[in-house]
């Protein structure tokens, strides 16, 4: 009896003695623990995603793949999967498994370290977000009283869904959804039960049982979740044996966007990162921006096409580099340097026929270049002149040259280059200043250069408009005689005379104003500046938002030497084409939190005939805002110009296109069309600015490191065929909207050589847009010699 008391005792006074064990270490250790309760809070690292305004993905930045899902979200079998692999008494144990405790110190007793830690899913909750992964008791006693706190505080369905979105499963992917999609590219709901199984083996070692690292070990980690899950009643014979005899086919699939627009995506994670800084990239913004996504895709391959249609021109510049001796098998070594350029893919010769080529990929794959295909490449001599037209294949290439290609319709490859020129289109709506689309160059994997809004180049006769726009409110009307001859201009401290010319060279005497802006005359520029004044015109013209300190002041300014990117030219443009308001140009719709509250959204300035649209697109935010956010009535952009000047400016582009240097966009067939060319000297720039009521598009072509594009290329060259392909495929059967003519304008029949009131009968009299207080006097005035001149300005300026 002494025997059993004082084991009785003895048991007792250990029991008492491990309680107070445990006890006085959870008394210390408490106190510098986490406050759980942090949790029901806790911001789960998400990468920012902005998409396009129809919603599709257009890029995403951070280093987690990260998609939180809910609960509610998650399959049944999932749910089971990761139970049977990680815990299966979950739902009965409070935090701690005494079992999974035990074994884990039974293999610890037996082998000498740590193999497995005993972990419950509430457990490795505790430890992903406040621990660290080093193997030691203290840390696992942090965990075990954490695990405890865990739930205390949080339900089974909430620890579990901390669980699945936090826990990194290989590839960059944190959670469940990320990695269905890493693995399978597809959602948890779309996935086979042998593909949950897979996923569910991951947490284990990411890297161990990763099915891209090794196939092999990650199937029998797979096997054996199914097998618990059907020794556990989860899932039946049937759904076993499917399951268990389905091959994996799992494959890394990358974060890819729905479409390319790597331009809108820089600008929009620039202007983000000024506002949020680093939280941009782990606090799961959602961005939508104004861009729709099948414009942004025909902006960019109008500029493709039409930047390597001009590179074409002048010929062939040869391959990459040449490696005569080396082997078709060493085609994946050496194209590894090369980038895929905007479909353009790098491609080692290997063979040459009479009327083909056979050329590798860097995936092994052989493609066949036919005569066709290559024909064009005439040897590139100089920016104006080329060699002889190639007679046989082996003229352009031979075996082991680098060369570019890109696939055609009927299954061949066709031989490329990547251009040496550079060009850049940006398109905005006139009414509210809405980005529509933005290209910012050839390439962003070539350069990530943004010329739409960073480069500036001389803008040459695009820059004209905004200077006939102050004659036009200066007393000048668009029948006014401006004389076209010769100038001279001698410095005398210089030894410099400038002798400004037209670009054909010649002279046209006395010319109305419309016919000199559609014919783009230089020198009736130059005395238009002249006779208002330098400072007056550049006083002006600033009202298009242009800058005092990015005019220079000096007549060539009238010219276009002044530098300007073509987000401003396409700003300025659009007070033409809306009317005579300045609107701001923004890209940014609305942003969203990562569950979906709205955050911010665009508030422009828009013109008048926008405010009820903008109304109803406000209103539609207003349920959706914050009590601290304030909502307000739409702002109207200023009014910057007369809108009859605009009407008048509007006419005489349109005989840009009619009748001047734009013709090759009445192809288009619209009645609606403005527009400007401007080529710079020697042909170092070439612009094209055109619009409708709906919308303003600019493109400038040019070398980054300014050269001539060749003495017969212009703006209406190379700018402007981009342009019609663009705006033709957006415009398409859309209606025809143009400007509405204003109040307080005539239409006058005036006789086209001296710009004033037509004589009745005359068979060569046409109709001019006044406005009412610069419209010349009726014909009978003028013979009868009672006009005064009071009241009306008259429309010949002879100077």
């Amino acid at each position: 009896m002494r025997f059993i008391k004082f084991l009785l005792w003895s048991l007792l006074a250990l029991i008492c003695g491990l309680f107070l064990a445990l006890s006085g270490t959870a008394l210390y250790l408490s106190p510098a623990l986490p406050d759980v309760e942090s949790l029901r809070e806790l911001q789960l690292q998400t990468p920012l995603r902005i998409y396009s305004t129809d919603n599709q993905l257009i890029a995403e930045y951070g280093e987690m793949r990260r998609v939180p899902v809910s609960f509610d979200q998650v399959p049944e079998d999932f749910i089971n999967a990761f139970l049977a692999a990680e815990d299966d008494n979950f739902l009965r144990h409070h935090g701690v498994d005494p079992k999974g405790l035990l074994r884990a110190a039974a293999e610890l007793a037996q082998s000498g370290h740590i193999q497995t830690g005993g972990s419950t899913i509430t457990m490795q909750v505790a430890k992903n977000v406040f621990l660290t992964s080093d193997r030691v008791f203290s840390r696992k006693l942090n965990e075990i009283l954490l695990a405890l706190q865990i739930e205390r505080h949080l339900d089974k369905q909430q620890i579990f869904e901390l669980y699945i979105n936090k826990i990194y499963l290989g590839h960059r992917a944190y959670g469940i959804e990320a990695a269905a999609q890493v693995y399978y590219g597809r959602s948890i709901n779309e996935l086979s039960l042998a593909e949950m199984a897979m996923i569910a083996g991951l947490p284990k070692a990411p890297s161990r049982y990763n099915p891209l690292s090794n196939l092999e070990r990650a199937t029998v980690r797979r096997d054996w979740i199914l097998q618990r899950m059907l020794g556990l009643g989860m899932i039946d014979q049937e759904a076993f044996d499917n399951a268990i005899n389905s091959p994996d086919r799992a494959r890394l699939h990358r974060a890819n966007p729905d479409f390319e627009a790597p331009w809108v995506a820089e600008m929009v994670r620039q202007e983000l990162y000024e506002r949020f800084g680093d939280a941009l990239y782990t606090d799961g913004y959602h961005v939508y921006t104004s861009v729709h996504s099948e414009r942004q895709i025909q902006a960019q391959a109008s500029l493709r096409e039409g930047l390597m249609a001009y590179d074409r021109r002048h010929g062939y510049r040869g391959p990459e580099a040449r490696h005569p001796e080396a082997a078709p098998e060493q085609a994946g070594t050496l194209l590894a340097a090369y980038q895929t350029l905007n479909g353009l893919l790098p491609a080692l010769v290997i063979e040459v026929a009479d009327d083909y080529a056979i050329a590798r990929l860097e995936n092994g794959e052989d493609v066949r270049i036919p005569w066709s295909g290559m024909q064009w490449a005439r040897p590139f001599l100089s920016i104006n002149s080329m060699g002889p037209n190639p007679t046989r294949p082996a003229d352009i290439m031979l075996p082991g040259d680098v060369i570019r290609v890109s696939p055609q319709d009927d299954g061949d490859f066709a031989l490329q280059q990547v251009p040496a020129a550079q060009s850049t289109l940006i398109a905005l709506s006139p009414a509210d200043g809405r980005i529509e689309a933005v290209v910012g160059g050839f390439s962003f994997s070539q350069s990530n250069y943004n010329r739409a809004v960073q480069a500036k180049r001389q803008s040459g006769s695009s820059f004209k408009p905004f200077l006939y726009a102050a004659a036009l409110d200066h007393g000048y009307t668009p029948a006014s005689l401006v004389n076209d001859a010769p100038l001279v201009f001698a410095d005398e401290h210089l030894d410099n005379i400038w002798r400004p010319q037209n670009s054909g060279g010649d002279f046209l005497g006395p010319i109305r104003l419309r016919e000199s802006l559609y014919r783009s005359r230089n020198l009736v520029s130059i005395r238009l500046m002249q006779d208002l004044g330098i400072d007056e015109s550049l006083t002006y013209i600033e009202r298009f938002g242009f800058s005092r300190d990015e005019l220079p002041r000096h007549l060539s300014s009238s010219l276009g030497s002044l530098e300007l990117t073509p987000l401003q030219v396409t700003r300025a443009y659009a007070v033409f084409a809306n009317g005579g308001y300045l609107v701001d140009p923004w890209l940014i719709e609305r942003i969203e939190d990562r569950h979906g509250q709205l955050l911010d959204y665009a508030r422009p300035k828009i013109t008048p005939a926008r405010l009820e649209a903008e109304r109803e697109r406000q209103l539609a935010y207003y349920p959706r805002l914050s009590s601290s956010q304030v909502t307000q009535e739409p702002e109207l952009a200023p009014q910057v110009l007369d809108p009859r000047t605009a009407y008048q400016i509007n006419s005489i582009l349109k005989d840009v296109i009619t009748r001047g240097t734009g013709g090759r966009a009445r192809v288009l067939g619209r009645s609606d069309l403005a527009g400007k060319t401007g080529t710079t000297n020697e042909q170092r720039d070439a612009w094209f600015s055109g619009y409708n009521a709906d919308l303003v598009t600019t493109v400038w072509a040019g070398y980054d490191q300014p050269a001539s594009l060749g003495r017969r290329e212009y703006g209406s060259t190379v700018a402007l065929p981009i342009w019609i392909d663009f705006v033709g495929a957006v415009l398409d059967e859309q209606p025809e909207h143009s400007q509405a003519m204003p109040d307080g304008m005539v239409n006058v029949r005036i006789d086209p050589t001296t710009g004033r009131t037509a004589r009745p009968g005359s068979s060569d009299g046409y109709f001019e847009v006044f406005k009412e207080e610069d419209a010349p006097p009726p014909f009978s005035e003028l013979e009868a010699g009672g006009y005064t001149g009071e009241g009306a300005s008259t429309p010949l300026e002879l100077f």
